[in-house]
């Protein structure tokens, strides 16, 4: 098994000079002790809340767990002992030195909380998702995904160029490193196993007397609907619950990182946009294996085959700002005309539209959605149609034709 180089190890390192405090929050399994355990200086301490007994001394008597343990020390799951947060802040406010406490957690929502609540302007808070296409089958540094042409260019040589054959094995795969890196060979073995650790020890922790059963049944009726207008209702009937059930568990899923939305993009001039936002998941490997397509070539005739492929490039588009720390200004358009956009980047002062297509050889009408975006108040940049096509191309001047193995 080999390690995965990940794009967030430069910027913890150098984040480690600047800051006391590190919390690195993530889905499950994403490799997050893994990278920071690659990471730690050879003085740095190795404490992990899911040891009972160490978590019991954090909350019962955190003055003794800091001097039974020194600096630097990194504490992973450390959403366990909220306790500890105020003891880091003296610490911090004493004058800690840079890189002395890293902490990490699988719950994302909770480990923000806190930090806000204790931390606030005293650590640095990354997001690390799972491993992109980049870190996966590429090489070399990875930039934010930006439609401009010269950036594109560059990312040739740090991307692995792939068809559509390579492109829905990826999808079906997935992204999380115990199958990336060869680790574990049985997907099917690792998901199941997956889900049943989410739910009982993170979804049990937020939902009291939880129905296991019936939440895994919740998941995969989600998981039917990627891509799509979020629609509670559909979900909740699929599953027997009422709206409102589905509505908090919905957002148990978001808050623990297996689900995220993109927004509907609008301003005050543009007066006819949906309200709704589309829902995603992390991972399409986990989507693959819920909506139980067995293979890659049997998912890329299937009937969920566009929508799990737009899953796959919001996320991998997403993944490159997370692992560059830079905030994701993302969005969908759709107005009440039934003009739609896949994706809108937000991006220095411009709007970017993609469409995302199956096709090798997209034609021109599929950009012409984009001019809806003129009405706006926000002018629009170059857009472009991401797709099969194995080589960088246009459609225009404005609008170019982009590989999905180069996201």
């Amino acid at each position: 098994m080999n390690y995965i180089k990940r794009d967030l190890e430069q910027k913890i390192i150098s984040l480690s000079k600047e800051y006391a405090s590190i919390i690195i929050t993530g889905p499950r399994q994403v490799g997050k002790t893994t990278l920071l355990k690659q990471l730690m200086p050879e003085n740095m301490e190795y404490v992990v809340l899911d040891d009972l007994e160490e978590r019991r001394l954090a909350k019962n008597d955190p003055a003794m767990f800091f001097q039974l343990h020194s600096l630097p020390i990194f504490i992973d799951e450390v959403q366990y002992a909220p306790e500890l947060f105020s003891y880091i802040k003296i610490a911090i406010d004493n004058g800690a030195e840079p890189g002395s406490f890293w902490m990490s957690g699988s719950q994302a929502f909770k480990l923000m909380k806190l930090a806000q609540e204790s931390l606030a302007g005293r650590t640095a808070i990354l997001h690390m998702p799972s491993v992109s296409q980049h870190e996966a089958y590429g090489d070399g540094e990875s930039e934010p995904f930006r439609v401009d042409l010269a950036a594109l260019k560059s990312r040739k040589k740090t991307h692995a160029p792939a068809d559509m054959n390579e492109i829905y094995r990826r999808i079906w795969l997935g992204s999380m490193p115990g199958l990336v890196s060869g680790k574990f060979t049985d997907r099917d073995v690792f998901y199941s196993s997956y889900i049943q650790t989410y739910i009982e020890r993170d979804v049990s922790g937020m939902i009291e007397n939880v129905d296991q059963l019936l939440f895994a049944d919740f998941i995969r009726s989600a998981a039917c609907r990627v891509g799509q207008l979020l629609n509670v209702h559909d979900i909740a009937s699929d599953v027997g619950i009422s709206d409102d059930t589905a509505k908090r568990w919905l957002s148990v899923l978001e808050k623990s990182d297996v689900i995220f939305y993109l927004r509907p993009y609008s301003n005050n001039l543009l007066t006819r946009t949906i309200k709704t936002p589309k829902l995603y998941f992390f991972d399409t490997g986990l989507v693959a294996y819920l909506t139980r397509y067995s293979t890659p070539e049997i998912l890329a005739n299937g009937a969920l085959n566009g929508a799990i492929l737009e899953n796959y490039v919001v996320s991998e588009i997403r993944k490159t700002y997370l692992n560059n720390a830079k905030e994701c200004l993302l969005w969908y358009y759709r107005d009440k005309d039934a003009r739609e956009i896949d994706m809108v980047i937000e991006s220095d002062g411009e709007l970017h539209p993609l469409e995302i297509k199956r096709s090798v050889n997209p034609s021109e009408s599929l950009v012409k959605a984009f001019e809806a975006l003129d009405k706006g108040s926000v002018p629009r940049g170059t857009g472009a149609v991401i797709c099969m096509r194995p080589d960088l191309s246009a459609v225009s001047a404005q609008n170019l034709i982009v590989p999905i193995w180069m996201i």
